[in-house]
């Protein structure tokens, strides 16, 4: 490939140099999967909220990844929004599985069908 001198040169950072990206997919995807599996097999409210955030960080690690390696700050700027997200959707949703439990005292998603019409 034949440089251009109107384009940057991109420098990766010798931190993320020692790692290869294949290992953040891999890693990442593992993390994705485990969430995944946790929202599917479990019955406990707080369970699969916890698979939900672990889903949700797989995705920021990820983008911070691929940032880093193009050395390009606009991943880390929208990951920063999806933690400021994801720490409303904490904020809201442990308030919603609180009152659940305050009411049944059962975290059991199975249990709540009686909020249905």
């Amino acid at each position: 490939m034949i440089p251009n001198p109107n384009i940057p040169e991109v420098s990766i950072p010798s931190v993320i140099q020692n790692i290869p990206l294949q290992h953040y997919l891999i890693l990442s995807t593992l993390l994705f999967v485990i969430g995944i599996i946790g929202v599917l097999t479990r019955r406990n409210a707080i369970i699969i909220f916890m698979s939900v955030e672990l889903m949700l960080n797989a995705a920021n690690l990820l983008l911070i990844a691929f940032s880093s390696y193009r050395s390009d700050p606009s991943g880390q700027v929208f990951v920063f929004f999806i933690m400021a997200v994801a720490a409303a959707e904490v904020a809201v949703g442990l308030a919603i599985i609180v009152m659940i439990y305050r009411n049944t005292r059962n975290t059991d998603i199975g249990f709540l069908n009686k909020l249905k019409w």
